[in-house]
């Protein structure tokens, strides 16, 4: 990947995201012309067609209102996933944005598909990848089921080096604090674990240096040590 990558803990589509979502649009590429942005609701693709609609056009909404040319494509299921003419337009933008929702449906959907293909074509050339809580998650080595408590997960795409991603991290229930304690005993030695706060975002690159944005904070994780970071402080992964 040598474009951005903005990773949401919450608040995809919303105001509180102007200044990360500008942030992006004015570094995707697109070199004085109007940012192409294709906006992804297929973590929501099993909760039904009003879910759908709703991410789709909250999407193009708010990246219209910020000067961008967005279309919303319902890439909802292993079908539409292999269409090519929705991977043409994927493959062509300048950000490509995943809205939350089901972690493992999004990405047993996308696996394997024309649509992932052409979104790891448009990232190496420089477009932005940007996902929200499901779409996060789905970088890291694995997703942890927070209903088992973290005793069990379930794979992922493994293109960020880190073990997983906690989104929502500072509104997580009661069972967060034995849950986030379950999954760093399971880290190795040279492993982290990242949580990111809701209405919060990192921004940066694969092998790079990150950002904090947004409202809220950060939380980097090994086996024995934990890092918070507050908006506008940077680290690497």
């Amino acid at each position: 990947m040598n474009g951005l990558i903005a990773l949401l803990g919450s608040g995809e589509y919303l105001p509180v995201m102007d200044e990360v979502d500008s942030y992006l649009l004015a570094n995707c590429g697109a070199n004085g012309r109007k940012p192409r942005v294709v906006c992804l609701p297929t973590a929501a693709g099993d909760e039904g067609s009003k879910s759908v609609a709703r991410w789709s056009n909250m999407g193009v909404e708010h990246f219209t209102r910020l000067g961008a040319d967005a279309q919303a494509l319902p890439v909802i299921d292993k079908q539409s996933a292999d269409d090519p003419n929705y991977a043409s337009a994927i493959e062509s933008a300048d950000v490509i944005y995943f809205s939350g929702g089901n972690p493992n449906y999004l990405y047993q959907t996308l696996k394997d598909s024309l649509v992932w293909e052409s979104a790891q074509r448009a990232w190496a050339r420089g477009a932005v990848y940007a996902g929200c809580s499901a779409g996060a998650m789905i970088l890291g080595k694995e997703m942890p089921d927070v209903k088992a408590a973290g005793i069990r997960s379930t794979a992922a795409f493994d293109i960020l080096p880190i073990a997983s991603l906690l989104p929502h991290f500072n509104a997580l229930p009661l069972f967060g604090k034995p849950l986030v304690a379950t999954l760093r005993r399971r880290l190795r030695d040279g492993e982290i674990m990242l949580g990111v706060d809701e209405d919060t975002a990192i921004v940066g690159r694969r092998d790079g240096e990150w950002t904090v944005m947004g409202k809220s904070k950060a939380h980097v994780f090994t086996r024995n040590e934990s890092k918070t970071y507050i908006a506008g402080e940077k680290f690497r992964i």
